[in-house]
């Protein structure tokens, strides 16, 4: 077999083999037994000889507590989410001898500069989000350990993903709206190639199709306050029967329809109801307050970092998504009656 320049990751085996990064890791690290089959064991091994791999020392580091040290890769700080993120990651991390270094991409997305000489050198583990993790290829984090938070399980760089139940909540947006009679929505959607976002879309789209007479519009944003008034103020200003509530990806874009909407001259929740996603700090700030789902920020950090400290002890970490809770407020009631 032709071997590449590039060095072979423990994810390059995965792959080959058929596994998880964390079987790899069980296999090479000798404690499969009782943990995964002979056969499965003996691929591993066979497909780390043929791409010539040699484990990483960074992560054989870890396991001799060398650096103690995770790098927890974010978007822009650009809300107080991230921020409680880092919290709760820095809070098991603290319970483990570790700490965490919080690295925002400048962009939001796309490709970071290195923070550190080497990461391999310097990090023993990377927790990234999904909207930042193009960031990790330039600071070659994507070859250390890996844990992708809110990014397809399906597709995941990482050897594991923890994510919130956002399915569910925007399926609980979707009931609440249906059930105060709502048949004419818009949604106020992130401008941002995300994973994410892109399951908000697909579950509202499908829970408002399944009952009959609804309509779902798309306005596009990006996120943040001016954006979404100027995206909102163009879709209600377009021909066509008004929507009768607005779904916005996130609380800051409820924020912007809400300056869009006084500006046209409509009352929420008497014109038009408007609910977000996060529970930020400014959904009590603005009035009435909003409609959004409660997202526990520090929970998801905790989760987070359990999971990577799993995956460097070479073992499974749990599975299934955290929950996530409809806080009903002011910014919704049933639809103006024609």
């Amino acid at each position: 077999m032709a071997r590449s320049s590039t060095r072979p990751t423990s994810r390059d085996v995965a792959h080959a083999a058929g596994v998880s990064q964390a079987a790899v890791s069980l296999v090479l690290g000798d404690k499969w037994r009782g943990r995964v089959s002979e056969t499965t064991a003996e691929r591993v091994r066979q497909a780390a000889r043929d791409l010539g791999y040699r484990p990483n020392l960074a992560a054989r580091n870890l396991r001799l507590g060398r650096t103690r040290t995770v790098l927890l890769v974010v978007p822009a700080l650009t809300t107080e989410f991230f921020a409680g993120v880092y919290t709760g990651a820095a809070r098991v991390a603290a319970e483990h001898g570790f700490g965490v270094v919080l690295y925002p991409s400048p962009e939001g997305i796309g490709p970071a500069r290195d923070p550190f000489a080497s990461a391999q050198a310097a990090l023993d583990g990377v927790i990234a989000s999904s909207m930042a993790a193009d960031a990790l290829t330039d600071i070659r984090g994507d070859q250390l350990p890996l844990v992708m938070l809110d990014s397809d399980p399906e597709g995941s760089l990482g050897a594991a993903t923890v994510n919130l139940d956002i399915a569910d909540g925007v399926r609980q947006v979707a009931e609440h709206l249906l059930g105060l009679g709502h048949r004419r929505v818009l949604h106020l959607a992130a401008d941002v190639p995300s994973w994410t976002f892109e399951i908000r879309a697909r579950e509202l789209a499908a829970r408002m199709a399944a009952v009959p007479g609804t309509k779902v519009r798309t306005a596009r944003a990006p996120i943040s306050i001016d954006g979404a008034r100027t995206a909102t103020e163009a879709a209600l200003t377009a021909p066509g029967p008004r929507p009768t509530a607005i779904v916005c990806d996130d609380d800051k874009l409820a924020a912007g329809a809400y300056k869009a909407l006084r500006r046209l001259g409509l009352r929420i929740p008497d014109d038009i109801s408007v609910t977000g996603l996060d529970d930020l700090a400014l959904a009590t700030a603005i009035d009435p307050e909003l409609t959004t789902v409660r997202l526990d920020a520090e929970l998801f950090g905790e989760h987070g970092m359990r999971a990577l400290l799993a995956v460097l002890e070479g073992h499974s970490p749990d599975s299934g998504d955290i929950p996530v809770q409809l806080v009903v407020r002011g910014s919704t009631a049933p639809p103006r009656t024609p």
